[in-house]
């Protein structure tokens, strides 16, 4: 069973910088594309990054410029550093990968179980 697990969340200070990673176990033969989602208290979760498995990438704009996702493929990992980080950054961050578990089979949607970052002083 394909499972990913997350790690690098934290306590930061405005201005600072934190890394995520995120690394995908179990049977599978590919993962396309994979991304960063976040949630902060009382919203929904929404889209941070993605990066496609050729390393195309798209960030959303209140991200950009900030925020660098980066994958290795021969790993099955993915990672997200945050630089220049602001209070309205701190949320629960989920990792997200879209999964080949078999060849004959299309890819499936799979969730991290979620780390928090905290930016305060």
């Amino acid at each position: 069973q394909v499972q990913l697990v997350e790690s690098g969340g934290g306590l930061v200070q405005p201005g600072g910088c934190l890394r995520l990673s995120c690394a995908a176990s179990g049977g599978l033969v590919r993962i396309n594309a994979m991304g960063w989602y976040r949630q902060a208290p009382g919203n929904q979760r929404g889209l941070v990054t993605t990066i496609s498995r050729g390393g195309s990438k798209k960030y959303a704009d209140s991200v950009k410029g900030r925020f660098t996702i980066s994958r290795d493929n021969a790993k099955n990992t993915e990672y997200l550093q945050m630089n220049s980080l602001k209070p309205e950054d701190t949320a629960v961050y989920y990792c997200n990968a879209k999964v080949v578990v078999a060849a004959w089979e299309s890819e499936r949607a799979y969730w991290g179980q979620g780390t928090q970052v905290f930016v305060s002083s």
